[in-house]
């Protein structure tokens, strides 16, 4: 067997124990390297010979077995050593069926006993060797759900399997599981060597479907009755081989059928391949997602399927794609939920595969299951092998990994995807909306139309009687009339001047308001108006009389109808000063007016002068009054 030195590196095994039997201990454990992480379970057991085991450990033992006969279906050995007075056996991730056994359902449960009842067949029909030891605590169940047949340490050939070997191992095996005349048996019938585990088989069937007594597997109660008085029977000979149980139609369900193609899926012609994978996604909506989960998983994600072309098309798309919250079984195999807890690990692992095929399946259904992996899983275990993808050779695998980046921008950001320093090189170059502009437009649209006559203009005061427009001031430098109309209204109220003919010769209109000009000729329009009052919030402007213009200036037919006057214009033959604005206005200083003193009165002065009688008596100052 193996020494120190076989110690696997890396491997760090947890301290608490899973479970404790007679001859070990069972514990998880993981192994690190550069690459990826992976769990594992180890046993651990005591270095000590008894009188029963006088050459090997009950351990010892069952690590060389495992490590000899080789199934899909036997516990998978993957290395042993010895270490301080210890031995280690180390196998793939398991857990004791023991453990489970109660959140199994009858069909899980069903596949079971079919994936042991094939490791059964070939210790006994391939190696021609028996177990000797058929029970539920010799039963492992992998990550995947998958039963796994252990407990090797009392296995042996078939010409081993003598009195003597019985009698000592009897104590120590289980004790339901022994045909109380077993040794009997044994020398009467010779060649029947198998019957020890057909009659272990048949009770640990009996003890895993008593407590099933529902109609959900056809047949379960045809198969108990066979385990309990075939698989039983006192009389050896009567007991079936375990090869014939293969056939008992416990064993055909819909579910066991496709699970057992799965298994044998590289021995089908592609022509078989295309018709399994056809109507694979219907044949598994008819069962519970998370049995199919279970059970299912690592065989539909195998690398034989994966390399299936009749599956890339057929039923992996419906695989790899979780229903949403709220949509309905057809959508998709599994939920959002189950997804991520059986089917995202997998997929994870897979994406280390370097297999261009392979790839390009993840690649192309990526954007259906990316939503299943946590934003760590992205960024570091997804990301970096993505990264990798777009340095190979392949224009198509570059192309297509391209594409898949694409759709992790939104979840890990830019920076994190392609890396290096970005800028704004593009900007937004769509126009700016104003909503002031929209207001006014808004307005402008709830706004009557304006009815116009033309032939009467004299009356364009009563509709703007009340409104205060004040005047427009002329600009600085602003040089002849100005383009829109102003109207003048009295401070009191009254009525309106009416509009005057617009004569060179009428000096009073030169600062009146002016229709448009049309070179020397000027027309004038007198259109009747009426405006329905205007809302409070909506202020009067210059420009809507202006427009009110414009309407009535489209309506005129007839030419006749316009008042056209030649205006007489000023020689402008002369050439014009441009910087007349532009002299100096010299203004005069303030000049400060200083009042002139008003003479006074004449009464007022002779009062002043006037001396009466009363004032020759008052005292004046005396000399001593300055001392």
């Amino acid at each position: 067997m193996g020494n120190e030195q076989s110690q696997l590196a890396g491997l760090d095994i947890e301290e608490k124990a899973v479970e404790v039997s007679d001859f070990w201990s069972q514990h998880s454990a993981i192994i690190c390297n550069s690459e990826s992480t992976t769990s594992l379970t180890v046993f651990t057991g005591e270095l000590l010979v008894s009188s029963k085991w006088s050459n090997q450990t009950p351990l010892e033992k069952n690590s060389k077995n495992l490590m000899i006969y080789r199934h899909p279906c036997i516990l998978k050995y993957i290395s042993s050593w010895s270490k301080n007075s210890k031995f280690y056996l180390v196998v793939e991730e398991v857990k004791p069926l023991n453990q489970i056994l109660g959140t199994l359902n009858n069909l899980q449960i069903c596949i079971g006993l079919h994936s042991i009842l094939k490791a059964l067949c070939f210790l006994h029909e391939t190696a021609s060797v028996s177990h000797n030891n058929i029970c539920s605590s010799a039963i492992f169940v992998s990550s995947n759900g998958n039963w796994k047949l252990g407990g090797m340490e009392y296995l042996c050939k078939f010409s081993d399997v003598t009195s003597d070997f019985l009698n000592k191992s009897n104590s120590s095996r289980y004790n339901k599981a022994i045909d109380p005349d077993e040794v009997k048996n044994m020398q009467n019938n010779l060649d029947r060597k198998d019957a020890i585990d057909v009659y272990a088989f048949g009770v640990m069937a009996c003890e895993l479907l008593k407590a099933k007594n529902d109609d959900s597997l056809p047949s379960l109660s045809v198969f108990l009755s066979l385990c309990k008085n075939s698989l039983q029977n006192n009389a050896i000979a009567q007991r079936p081989k375990l090869s014939t149980l293969l056939n008992h139609e416990f064993f055909n369900h819909e579910f066991i059928s496709i699970h057992s193609c799965l298994i044998v899926l590289a021995l089908k012609s592609d022509d078989e391949k295309a018709e399994f994978f056809s109507t694979l996604g219907d044949r598994l909506k008819g069962f519970n997602e998370i049995t199919v989960a279970k059970q299912l998983t690592g065989l539909l994600l195998s690398r034989m399927v994966l390399l299936s072309k009749s599956a890339s098309t057929d039923f992996l798309p419906i695989f790899l794609n979780p229903r949403k919250e709220g949509e309905d079984q057809s959508k998709g195999l599994f939920t959002l939920e189950t997804f991520k807890k059986y089917v995202s690990p997998i997929l994870i692992s897979i994406f280390s595969v370097r297999d261009a095929q392979i790839r390009l399946l993840l690649l192309n259904n990526f954007h259906n299951f990316m939503d299943t992996f946590t934003r760590d899983e992205l960024k570091s275990k997804i990301l970096p092998e993505l990264l990798l993808g777009i340095k190979d050779t392949s224009d198509h695998l570059v192309s297509v990994t391209l594409r898949t980046l694409a759709d992790l921008v939104p979840v890990l950001g830019a920076s994190t995807v392609i890396g290096g320093k970005r800028a704004k090189f593009f900007n937004d170059g769509r126009p700016i909306t104003h909503p002031l502009r929209k207001m006014s437009r808004n307005v402008k649209k709830q706004e009557n139309v304006i009815e116009t006559d033309v032939t009467s203009i004299t009356s364009i005061d009563s509709q703007f009687a009340g409104v205060d427009l004040s005047e427009r001031q002329m600009p600085d430098g602003e040089e002849g009339e100005t383009s829109t109309e102003e109207i003048e209204h009295s401070v009191d109220g009254g009525d309106l001047d009416n509009w005057e003919d617009w004569d060179v010769e009428n000096p009073q209109n030169q600062h009146s308001n002016n229709l448009e000009e049309f070179g020397t000729e000027q027309i004038n329009l007198s259109p009747h108006i009426e405006v329905e009052p205007l809302g409070e919030n909506i202020p009067v402007e210059s420009t809507d009389i202006h427009n009110a213009r414009k309407i009535s200036t489209k309506q005129i037919v007839d030419i006749t109808d316009l008042d056209i006057k030649n205006q007489l214009t000023e020689d402008l033959n002369d050439e014009f000063n441009f910087f007349q604005d532009m002299e100096p206005i010299i203004e005069s200083t303030n000049k400060f007016v200083i009042p002139e003193e008003k003479e006074p009165e004449l009464s007022e002065l002779s009062s002043k002068l006037t001396l009466n009688a009363t004032d020759v008596g008052e005292e004046g100052w005396g000399e001593e009054d300055w001392e």
